[in-house]
Order: structure tokens, then C-alpha cells, then sequence
């Protein structure tokens, strides 16, 4: 069988991934998610109590500030940690393929021969991709570890990404607040089509129905809001 000939009567490949692992997109899609949200339920929540304009405003404010600085410095240790892990392991992987390459080969053979593959040809690919250390040790880190050593995520921009997002998902239902509004119902406007459309943006992601995913933020947004409402007009009633 002529081989090129089958290849060009194939139909060409042409597709992209989204990327899925760049360390960015979790931190900003839960910062803006958690900002709109928690943001709205402390809003609410004075609200609830009564409160003027002017405090629930103040209060607005400190928790976009204390939320975004909290979680960027929450997503900056998470990752750094994790990268700091993957690297630790890395290294006691380059050190075996050093101090006992044979067993690193026969080990990534079997890894192979698990999956399928003749052993005789598990040990003809595992022997190829051994020649060179740099491909052995990334193809070792990926098989063992699940990792790339050359694309870690970036603490800096899970921080950076978690900080930003967080600050623009909790100034949407404190913006009526600064622009002169003195009730929370147009609060309660603007963080209804927040969260349905954050939730609806995030399914162009995910791959869920747009409708399925704004549902989903809204009716969960919602119920923290309302919660939390409930919980702050409890308390203003019983210290008022």
C-alpha cells in the first residue's frame, strides 16, 4: 500500500484547541464568578439591615479591595506551590534517569505496554525517545507526573488574572451605589445580567448550552444574594 498516496487522498486536519492549561482561565473565570457574587451578598446583605447609601457604598468598596487582594494572593501561593511540587518531582525524575537510565527506560516501556502497545515495540519507542535526556525527562514528566516541565502554570498570572477579575466582578453590583443610587434594586438589575451573562460566556468554554450555563450562575448568584439579604435584615432587626 503506497502510504504518501493514502495520506493525500485523507481529508487534511485542521483544528485548534482551546487552551486548557495555561493557568489563567480557572483563576479568572472563579474570580470574576466569586466576585460578582460575594460582592452582591455583602451588598444585599447591609441592605438588608437598612443601612444608608453611603455605608453600603463603604462597604462595597472595602470588599472589592479585600476580595481581590485575598484571592490574588490565594491563587499566588496555590500555584506556586503546585509549580514548586511539579518541580521538586521533576528533578528526583532527572535524577533517575542519571543515576539508573535502564530502569527509567524499562519503567517508561511498561508505561507503554499498559497502554497497549507490543512490548517489543514499547521497548523500541521508549529506547528512541531515551537518546535524547531533554525529551526523555519531558516525556517521563508527562507520562508519570501529568505535567509539562517547560509550561507550568505562572503564579503571577493566576494572581494577576484572579485580581482583575475578581475587582470587575465585584464593581458591577456596587456601581449604582457610586453613581448616586440609594436603593438595591438596580443593584439586584445589574447583577442579574452579570451573572447570566458570565454564566453564559463561561459555557462558550465549558461547551454547555449558553442558556443552561447563565441559568446556573443566575440561580446560584441568586441565592447567595437572597441569603444573605435575609440574614441582614435579621440582624438589623434584632440590633435595631
Amino acid at each position: 500500500m503506497d502510504h504518501r498516496k493514502a495520506a493525500e487522498d485523507e481529508p487534511e486536519i485542521d483544528h485548534t484547541h482551546r487552551d486548557i492549561a495555561g493557568g489563567w482561565l480557572r483563576p479568572a473565570v472563579f474570580g470574576a464568578m466569586d466576585g460578582l457574587v460575594s460582592n452582591f451578598a455583602l451588598i444585599a446583605g447591609v441592605a438588608g439591615s437598612n443601612a444608608t447609601a453611603k455605608t453600603i457604598a463603604i462597604t462595597g468598596l472595602a470588599g472589592l479591595a479585600g476580595g481581590a487582594f485575598s484571592m490574588a494572593a490565594g491563587e499566588y501561593t496555590s500555584v506556586a506551590s503546585q509549580s514548586e511540587l511539579a518541580q521538586a518531582e521533576v528533578e528526583i525524575e532527572r535524577r533517575e534517569l542519571v543515576r539508573a537510565p535502564e530502569a527509567e527506560l524499562r519503567e517508561l516501556a511498561e508505561l507503554y505496554i499498559a497502554r497497549g502497545l507490543d512490548e517489543d515495540l514499547a521497548f523500541e519507542v521508549a529506547t528512541q525517545l531515551s537518546r535524547d535526556p531533554d525529551l526523555a525527562l519531558e516525556v517521563h514528566a508527562r507520562e508519570e507526573l501529568g505535567v509539562d516541565p517547560h509550561d507550568l502554570p505562572s503564579p503571577w498570572l493566576a494572581a494577576g488574572s484572579s485580581f482583575a477579575f475578581f475587582a470587575v466582578g465585584a464593581l458591577l453590583p456596587l456601581l449604582p451605589y457610586l453613581l448616586g443610587a440609594t436603593a438595591l434594586w438596580p443593584a439586584i438589575i445589574l447583577t442579574t445580567l452579570g451573572l447570566f451573562t458570565a454564566g453564559a460566556v463561561v459555557s462558550r468554554v465549558t461547551g454547555r448550552p449558553w442558556w443552561f450555563g447563565g441559568l446556573r450562575q443566575l440561580l446560584l448568584g441568586g441565592a447567595a444574594g437572597g441569603l444573605t439579604y435575609l440574614l441582614g435584615m435579621a440582624i438589623g432587626q434584632s440590633l435595631g
